[in-house]
């Protein structure tokens, strides 16, 4: 059965190019482009991994991140924090909030989609 993986990111450009990318090796995606939706959609779609932007609108990729480890249905689903942040202090910030891999952009597409396989 194919792996399922939520996308979350505003970038129209970004969410379509990691979505077509995943799709290339067999996952199945659904894409979010505001993260006020994101928990609503985790929960229907219920994803194998969570890849999500840390720079949202409305509601900061971090944030979500502590909103999904929250969350009893969620809180075991592996996150990929995808950002140009990309200072030492700032993956620190993001791995304590929940995430379990982090991806600076711009990404090198092997090694986002090897960060994927490696987490589910």
């Amino acid at each position: 059965m194919a792996k399922r993986v939520l996308v979350v990111e505003d970038n129209e450009l970004n969410l379509k190019l990691f979505c077509d990318l995943l799709r290339a090796h067999e996952y199945v995606t659904e894409g979010v482009r505001d993260g006020r939706e994101a928990v609503a959609r985790a929960r229907a779609f219920a994803p194998n991994l969570i890849v999500t932007d840390i720079q949202l609108p409305h509601l900061s990729g971090y944030d979500l991140i502590l909103q999904f480890k929250a969350d009893e249905a969620l809180r075991d689903i592996p996150i990929m924090a995808v950002t140009a942040y990309a200072g030492r202090e700032d993956e620190e910030r993001i791995r304590a909030a929940g995430a379990d891999a982090y991806v600076s952009k711009p990404i090198s597409l092997m090694r986002f989609v090897d960060a994927v396989a490696a987490l589910v």
